[in-house]
């Protein structure tokens, strides 16, 4: 059978982004097969914006890029070219950056309504904390991410070792929004303006909790439940040689076969006694010692155990499992040469079996993208002249 086109096929997305949600969107929309051209400031203006390492965000693979001033008037009128045919347009500048540039989405949707239009921020367009500056931690601390985690050696949360809520909570809420807004416009013929707010992202992924709390009065917090280490079957346990296993032996037949394979037969009846809590823990923390992490999971991973080893990086990208899925692929960068990076992982994503061509981020794709539409060719010339665009 003839492979089927990507989902996002023939779809164009405008991305003003360059690092954090939105970035993870535009990521996330090009590996299911969408076009996306990056719009950026000309080289006069760079140490404006930030510039990430040439691996980051998969070495932007598949995108292209233009380099236009937007406060110039012939630069806004060349971008309004771009946008007059483009599905998807994503920013995530403070709000109101963009209505000030005449590039707001009421602007957007005169000229061309059918665009999909999709505002990231941390707080949301409107409300008291708007325009407040943050990152990924303080939308984790404020959408409850934080206070539910466990708790490190001074009392305090932890840092979370990935950006949870750049890439779930922003990057993955406004994909998956986007993905929605361009379903409904196969309905309607018309798109929309997406208001995609990051701290609520990550209250919605601490629903379990803060919905609790609205029903019950009851107040969820580090280790008030199974999922937060108030138990000893769902913890992480040092071992021999220094490295880490993690255990998730919720239901009582993976418990039985835990407490079983590690010599604590003594703890079966008593899995969810709070009282006995930190004296399993402590036997357990003992079993765990006395063998190296591999040997432990080499018994508990075949034996219905829900255990798992706490992989470094290193280790996870030679993890068979990972390589028979083809999780990782080889990307071929013009001045970097060959890599390795994370293939299109997400399901329904297209997984690639040769190396992959990333562009050299040093150079754009203005005059192609630009004379393909509309602006006439000495125009364009002009502009670079006059470092409008790069």
């Amino acid at each position: 059978m003839p492979t089927p086109p990507a989902p996002l096929h023939g779809i164009t997305v405008l991305d003003f982004s360059t690092v954090g949600p939105a970035t993870r969107c535009a990521r996330i929309l090009a590996d299911y097969g969408a076009s996306v051209v990056k719009v950026g400031v000309p080289p006069k203006k760079l140490g404006l914006q930030t510039q990430p390492e040439y691996w980051t965000y998969s070495a932007n693979r598949g995108m292209k890029q233009v380099r236009i001033d937007l406060k110039a008037p012939e630069g806004k009128a060349a971008f309004l070219k771009l946008a007059e045919t483009a599905d998807v347009l994503i920013e995530s500048f403070r709000p109101g950056v963009m209505t000030k540039l005449g590039l707001g989405y009421e602007d957007l949707h005169a000229l061309n309504p059918r665009i999909v239009y999709c505002s990231t921020s941390g707080f949301g367009q409107d409300g008291p904390a708007a325009k407040q500056a943050g990152h990924d931690i303080n939308y984790l601390a404020m959408g409850g991410f934080l206070h539910t985690s466990n708790r490190r050696g001074d009392g305090g949360p932890p840092i979370p070792g990935a950006t949870v809520a750049d890439s779930a909570a922003g990057g993955m809420h406004a994909a998956l929004a986007i993905f929605a807004a361009l379903l409904r416009r196969t309905l309607t013929d018309e798109g929309e303006y997406l208001d995609v707010c990051v701290a609520e992202g990550v209250l919605w992924l601490t629903s379990l909790y803060v919905d609790q709390y609205l029903a019950t009065g009851e107040t969820p917090g580090p280790g008030h439940d199974v999922l937060t280490g108030r138990y000893a079957c769902y913890d992480v346990y040092g071992c021999a040689d220094g490295k880490w296993i993690s255990i998730g032996a919720i239901e009582g037949h993976f418990f039985a076969n835990l407490v079983k394979a590690i010599g604590c037969e003594q703890w079966l009846e008593h899995q969810y006694d709070d009282e006995v809590q930190d004296s399993m823990r402590s036997d357990f923390t003992a079993a765990f010692k006395k063998r190296t992490r591999d040997d432990w999971c080499a018994v508990l991973v075949p034996g219905e155990t829900c255990a798992a080893p706490v992989y470094t990086i290193d280790e996870l990208v030679a993890d068979p499992q990972f390589k028979a899925r083809g999780i990782f692929t080889e990307a071929v960068h013009p001045e970097h040469g060959n890599f390795r990076q994370v293939a299109p992982a997400l399901a329904g994503m297209d997984r690639v079996d040769s190396p992959i061509s990333v562009p050299d981020w040093s150079q754009t794709n203005t005059s192609e993208l630009l004379a393909k539409a509309g602006v006439p060719e000495g125009e364009i010339q002009r502009m670079f002249d006059e470092g409008i665009v790069g």
